[in-house]
């Protein structure tokens, strides 16, 4: 009898598998020893059954194990990462990388591309001509050092046992799978080495986990495991009813970041910006406050550290001298069809129509049309009259049947409130940690 056939017998028959037996499914979704139906049985079995938190941290113990580990936090003591389970116009990490940089708060991030009815911070920064996204360990020290800053995409080299096992979770309808949410998102984000870790789960209707207790008990594993595994972390937990931003769309949104940076940016993109900046910098030890993340736009130096690290990982001077985000050429205004309040708004559904018009991936491997946009003018709870613009939409070609459903997304209705940005923190008590020693990256 194989090992993976008595993993899965255990499994099928309910009995708890410990952290050896997880450990091997990860070493053979890495070494080709496990073929994918016995993958795909082994996914839909803890997707059914479940995995305790010991071998859930056994699973991302054994996921990192299956490739580099970059420790790059013996370095860059106090260095931190965000992550955010996705949403539509959330472009905070866009942002955050420069402004703590520049504020002497060290961030390395790892980033993702679109999934679904979310935009994925790879496919966003692509947008920016030349900008490269493909950093090995060197260049992410490199960057550290002299910008404080590096984001780029996931490697090859960095948890190959997720990568394969997250191409047939997509498959095998097993993506909603608390257990194997946190070992992939943790696989990935601990072998950088960050010491402390930040996490923006979101919840409501363009969420990747609408319903709340889904999305709080996300938050808890995700804290809970960090700090089994000896790592500071914590969550917020945070709204997406409607758009984060003003803007969705990938050049659109690269906008909507240097007007951040300028500090031009919309409200709530503002607010859950600092939160989560100075939720960074406390768990990783570091005296930056919202003051000071404030001063940092407010003296233009956040916006010039944007240029400075955007160049040194190659994007084009010719644009950052003068950038140019083109929205696609057919412009069409969403009206309100009655007077009342903004009671709803179909927030996944407005993702999806985005991909659908060609500005996300509808397909795997499909190409992004950058221009493809949508602005939205009116947020949840506030009064509007009939024919008062709701937002506008930016198509490739004209199509007023798109453009209508587009509209359909905003429900006017006699009563309606606006949620809280931020519903709640996950973590231990806010203690501040010991600060960080060492070099710390230059203040520019």
């Amino acid at each position: 009898m194989t090992v993976p056939f008595r993993i899965l017998d255990r499994l099928r028959a309910g009995r708890p598998i410990g952290a050896g037996e997880v450990a091997k499914a990860a070493a053979g979704a890495a070494d080709g020893s496990w073929s994918d139906a016995q993958l795909g049985a082994f996914l839909m079995g803890v997707a059914i059954r479940g995995l305790d938190d010991a071998a859930t941290g056994a699973l991302i113990e054994a996921m990192i194990a299956s490739g580099e580990r970059w420790d790059l936090g013996a370095e860059f003591p106090g260095l931190t990462d965000k992550h955010s389970t996705g949403g539509v116009a959330d472009t905070v990490s866009l942002v955050l990388a420069p402004l703590l940089g520049v504020c002497g708060v060290p961030v390395v991030m790892l980033t993702g591309r679109g999934l679904g009815h979310t935009g994925g911070t790879t496919d966003k920064l692509e947008a920016i001509p030349g900008l490269s996204l493909d950093l090995d360990r060197d260049d992410c020290r490199r960057l550290l050092a002299e910008h404080g800053c590096a984001v780029g995409t996931s490697t090859a080299g960095i948890a190959p046992a997720d990568r394969r096992l997250y191409a047939l979770r997509d498959v095998t309808a097993t993506i909603r799978s608390l257990p194997l949410i946190t070992a992939s998102i943790l696989s990935k984000k601990l072998a950088t080495g960050a010491a402390a870790l930040v996490f923006d789960v979101k919840t409501g209707d363009g969420a990747f986990l609408p319903e709340f207790d889904a999305a709080r008990e996300l938050a808890h594993r995700l804290v809970d495991t960090c700090a089994a595994l000896g790592r500071r972390a914590s969550a917020l937990l945070t709204d997406m009813d409607q758009p984060l931003g003003e803007w969705a769309g990938h050049a659109a949104e690269v906008r909507a970041t240097l007007d951040c940076l300028e500090g031009r940016g919309s409200p709530a993109l503002v607010e859950l910006t600092y939160r989560l900046g100075e939720e960074m910098a406390r768990l990783g030890g570091h005296a930056v406050t919202r003051a000071d993340l404030e001063a940092a736009v407010a003296s233009g130096r956040a916006r010039e550290h944007f240029d400075r690290w955007a160049r040194a990982q190659g994007a084009e001077e010719g644009w950052l001298a003068n950038p140019v985000c083109e929205l696609a050429p057919e412009e069409s205004v969403l009206t309100a069809p009655r007077s009342g309040v903004l009671a709803k708004v179909e927030t996944r559904q407005l993702g999806l129509l985005l991909a659908e018009a060609g500005g996300g991936r509808a397909a795997g491997g499909g190409a992004i049309d950058f221009g493809v946009s949508l602005r939205t003018q009116a947020r949840l709870g506030e009064r509007v009259e009939a024919g008062d613009e709701l937002g506008r939409v930016y198509l490739r070609r004209p199509d007023a049947g798109l453009a209508e459903r587009f509209r359909e997304c905003f429900v006017v209705a006699d009563e309606g409130e606006a949620p809280p940005l931020v519903y709640e923190r996950v973590g231990r008590p806010p203690t501040p940690p010991a600060p960080a020693t060492g070099t710390p990256p230059p203040p520019n």
